[in-house]
């Protein structure tokens, strides 16, 4: 069946992608995920009436209290009969063509399913039943968190998936703190023999390298014109030198290294006994930017005015993406954790009560609902709800939940 809904809510991108590469958009389909409540009878334990005749039988799941299962309960001409007169026999495709076999056992006065519906419930569904002699078989489908993309229209919006398997999760420590120059990269520079500047070849603020002329001052001793040479390369951060002065033996320039800086960054009281010296950091401008990788080189043992100590970490800087005084936030890398399933956190979106990602079989995909462990920022551990190397979408996921929640699926049993 061809659906509007997803073509309604996401043409704007479509069409700025389109005018943007000069291509037409896409047309896009999906398919309905589940009858409405109206759609079919419903019984007195509010599930669903399969009748063939004067033989009814109401199939419900059942919950409250329980692992999802199924129960039945079996009328003739519209009054209750033995649940032991009848052998019923439920199979649930599911996508991917995995079969679920369940069969049933007389409890009190209904039938109970030998075994659990386990989420997301989303399936066709085929009923055999016998009672005397006779049989009796309906088919439906029930399906949730169901929908089709097709590959073209998925690649439009920019859909990308994975296998799910093992990753390692990292145990972290938040910090944060600001860039500092490394003092051993600062250079403060005097004449070596007082007397008058000639010329000064620098400004404020340049790049210099090592050995380039800064200055020329004439010995006030000797009267022998001499020159100053830059003794590292970095920038010029200090000029107090002008032609026609005296040195007067003052601090004429500072040149500072920028290309490695410090990291200070506060490790509060409760984190303290975790943090070491070698463990990696990552760093990043609070105003926004990549993340930069160094590992802690010192650790401060005086505490500041709020009780922290100073983790101090090196930061290859050559880009100049980190000038001193910028803010940033850090992660200590404390342990790592080895676990055999887990998906992206990327991919994970809020379905019902639940946490899912989106499981790709062809052109469908499905909800999965997981349970979940440690996490960190770019994995999260499942400890239940989806199989390992099943392929899941791990970007712009949203698209597939807004198509289903447009296209009003339902728990509905």
């Amino acid at each position: 069946m061809t659906s509007l809904r997803l073509t309604l809510l996401l043409l704007p991108a479509v069409l700025l992608g389109a005018c943007a590469q000069d291509v037409t958009p896409p047309v896009v389909t999906a398919e309905m995920q589940a009858a409405a409540a109206a759609d079919y009878e419903r019984g007195p334990h509010n599930g669903r009436m399969l009748r063939d005749g004067d033989f009814a039988l109401e199939l419900a799941i059942f919950e409250t209290g329980v692992p999802p299962e199924f129960r039945a309960w079996p009328t003739l001409a519209g009054a209750p009969i033995a649940p032991s007169d009848v052998d019923l026999e439920v199979r649930l495709t599911r996508l991917g063509n995995q079969v679920d076999t369940i069969r049933f056992n007389r409890q009190g006065d209904f039938l109970r399913g030998d075994s659990a519906v386990y989420e997301p419930h989303s399936f066709s569904v085929a009923i055999d039943a016998s009672r005397q002699g006779r049989s009796y078989t309906w088919s439906y489908d029930s399906f949730e968190g169901r929908t089709r993309i097709a590959a073209d229209v998925a690649e439009a919006f920019g859909l990308e998936a994975e296998i799910a398997g093992p990753a390692v999760i990292e145990d972290t420590v938040g910090v944060y703190g600001r860039i500092v120059t490394d003092p051993a990269r600062v250079r403060e520079i005097s004449a070596r023999f007082d007397g008058a500047i000639q010329s000064v070849n620098v400004m404020l603020g340049e790049q210099v390298a090592m050995g380039e002329r800064l200055a020329t001052v004439e010995s006030n001793e000797s009267l022998q014109a001499y020159t100053i040479t830059a003794p590292i390369a970095g920038i010029v951060t200090e000029r107090a030198a002008n032609a026609g002065e005296q040195t007067a033996a003052r601090k004429l320039f500072t040149i500072t290294d920028t290309s490695v800086v410090w990291a200070e960054l506060a490790v509060f009281p409760g984190d303290r006994q975790r943090v070491r010296v070698g463990q990696a950091v990552s760093v990043t401008p609070t105003a926004g930017g990549p993340a930069m990788d160094g590992t802690i080189a010192q650790i401060g043992v005086t505490t500041t005015g709020n009780q922290a100590v100073t983790a101090r970490v090196a930061i290859d800087n050559t880009d100049g993406a980190l000038p001193p005084g910028t803010h940033v936030n850090g992660s200590i890398r404390i342990a790592e954790h080895e676990v055999a399933l887990a998906v992206k956190r990327s991919g994970l979106q809020p379905f019902r009560d639940f946490t899912v990602v989106f499981a790709q079989i062809g052109d469908e995909y499905e909800v999965r609902m997981l349970e979940l462990g440690r996490q960190d920022h770019t994995w999260i551990e499942v400890l239940g709800g989806l199989a390992p190397g099943t392929r899941y979408v791990t970007e712009n996921s949203f698209v597939l939940k807004a198509d289903v929640e447009k296209s009003g699926a339902t728990h509905d049993h």
